[in-house]
């Protein structure tokens, strides 16, 4: 019962977004092909050319700005992963030393039985 109700609802989707798009294709192929928002190669080139006639940046390229940029961030990113190494390197030896078994105290232990044993 629920199958075949959610069938007929289905067909008759489907049949009414056939309807909709058969009835509003004449007026979608009638309209003409206009951009309402200017596309971002020409912003990026009037851009570009207004930059390029200023003085200092006539000469100017964006591709070896590009590779300054990235050089500068990538030396940034092994500053900061050489400090978390540093950090992480004494992390682990405290913990080492924190966990390790006092041997000092075993020998001194040992050193007051033989005294004792001596008396």
């Amino acid at each position: 019962m629920v199958e075949s109700i959610a069938t007929i609802i289905f067909i008759g989707s489907i049949l009414g977004i056939i309807i909709i798009i058969f009835r509003k294709m004449p007026i979608l192929v009638v309209l003409p092909e206009v951009s309402l928002l200017p596309t971002k190669e020409g912003l990026i080139s009037k851009f570009g050319k207004r930059i390029k006639r200023i003085l200092p940046f006539k000469n100017f390229s964006y591709e070896l700005f590009l590779q300054k940029i990235l050089a500068k961030i990538r030396i940034l990113v092994l500053k900061i992963e050489n400090l978390t190494f540093h950090w992480l390197q004494k992390l682990r030896e405290s913990h080492q030393r924190k966990n390790a078994p006092k041997l000092d105290d075993y020998w001194e232990k040992i050193r007051q039985e033989i005294k004792k044993l001596k008396k």
